[in-house]
């Protein structure tokens, strides 16, 4: 008898406790909806998400409504327990046509009052692309080197630049609307896969994909052995020992420092692209650092040896200049500093932004003598030659970026070839769409 008492019990138990639920959700379900611009095309579709946390969904009705014409697009039901569902809608099978049009959203839960959210949401289609218009000519660029595309487009986007590979490198509008990208030749890039492309995309989702006319020139590459001793690793690699706590090793650590954090480095400065200005903040060549030989060049391929044995291969990313030691560095152009710090195998480093992703970057620096935020004048002193990093004697390593990717440094200190292939190409090119306007 007390085992019946009891079931029956917990049997009232349960369902006071799911008649009380019922009774009282009286929320109807909640709708959102993507994009909130309420600007769709058929490569981005509006997302319409309902959810329902008390007794959950239990139907959903939409309706498209475009030039007096109704059309069905959902009319689904749920199961209980269903408490979010998300819908997108295929507006290619929908027959929808450029312009405004709207969408009737009738959903239900399942509470003993059939809870309903009625709302009529009114957006905008975009089927059409935009168009791109490209201003400057006579596109020649080196492997490993940088070239510059300026060009209109033809309304608002979200997302514009070259795309090369995988690698995108975002333009900037200046404000006569003209867009200018700066865009590299990777290094390890052959001629032949070098197929850059300028890609435009819509606030509604719409891309264009153009090209324009371009020349690639080659460049040798160069081969470059490095001796290490044992008398290196035994000083250099205790600088290293904190970053990999569990190798003892000094090979083996030489090794991990080499590879790992080369590449996390690289991958930092990749990022640090994103910190650049819309506009050029340099005037003219940049300077080399002054009475200087050179040690090293780039996109050396580097053969690493030990005891005559090859232990690595890697890529000599910029150029080493030697002078006297703790040779005062000047700024190699006008800029803002956005970065100064201990970057691994690069030592103590600063980083300078010079807008549209251009970027120069000093290493195995002594000391420093700029900060973050910075902004600093071609030839001002920022620093001091060292050896900090992985670096055998004291010595400047230069690079030159583009959107995060090291460029050839020499094209930038050459007076003609900025005048050639960035500031002739911007004058005529601003000045034709001064004359357009």
């Amino acid at each position: 008898m007390k085992q019946k008492a009891l079931s029956i019990l917990i049997l009232m138990v349960i369902g006071l406790g799911t008649g009380f639920l019922f009774l009282r959700d009286k929320h109807a379900p909640a709708l959102t909806l993507q994009p909130e611009n309420g600007l769709v095309s058929v490569r981005r579709p509006p997302v319409l998400t309902l959810e329902d946390p008390g007794t959950g969904l239990k139907s959903l009705a939409i309706t498209l409504s475009q030039n007096g014409k109704v059309t069905e697009l959902v009319n689904e039901s749920f199961a209980k327990g269903t408490e979010r569902h998300q819908v997108t809608l295929d507006l290619a099978k929908s027959g929808i046509q450029e312009g405004p049009f709207s969408l009737q959203v009738e959903a239900r839960d399942h509470a003993f009052w059939r809870n309903k959210t009625s709302q009529r949401l009114d957006l905008k289609s975009d089927l059409r692309p935009p168009s791109i218009s490209v201003l400057s000519t006579a596109h020649n660029v080196y492997q490993g080197g940088s070239g510059l595309v300026l060009y209109r487009v033809s309304k608002e986007v979200e997302r514009t630049g070259v795309q090369i590979g995988k690698h995108f490198f975002p333009a900037f509008q200046q404000e006569n609307g003209v867009w200018a990208c700066l865009f590299p030749f990777p290094h390890d890039l052959e001629r032949g896969d070098f197929v850059p492309r300028l890609v435009a995309t819509d606030l509604a989702g719409n891309e264009r994909t153009g090209g324009f006319f371009y020349n690639t020139l080659g460049r040798p590459a160069r081969a470059d052995r490095i001796n290490i001793s044992r008398q290196f690793l035994d000083n250099k690699m205790p600088e290293f020992q904190h970053y990999f706590p569990g190798t003892t090793d000094s090979l083996e650590l030489f090794l991990r420092v080499n590879r790992e954090m080369r590449d996390s480095n690289r991958a930092r400065l990749n990022k640090l692209a994103a910190q650049t200005a819309p506009r050029p903040l340099w005037q003219g060549p940049f300077l080399r650092l002054p009475n200087s030989a050179q040690r090293a060049d780039f996109a050396d391929r580097r053969s690493y040896y030990l005891d005559g044995q090859l232990i690595d291969e890697q890529t000599h990313m910029g150029i080493d200049l030697a002078s006297l030691a703790n040779s005062p560095v000047p700024a190699a152009n006008s800029g803002v500093v956005v970065m100064t710090e201990d970057l691994g195998i690069y030592g103590q480093c600063i980083v300078i932004d010079h807008g549209l992703g251009l970027q120069s970057l000093y290493a195995h620096l002594s000391s420093m003598a700029v900060k973050v935020g910075d902004q600093v004048e071609k030839g001002q002193i920022i620093g001091n030659t060292g050896a900090t990093g992985m670096a055998a004697g004291d010595h400047l390593h230069y690079e030159m970026l583009v959107g995060g990717l090291s460029v050839h440094p020499r094209e930038w200190w050459d007076a003609g070839w900025v005048t050639n292939n960035f500031t002739a190409k911007w004058d005529q090119a601003m000045g034709q769409a001064a004359g357009q306007q």
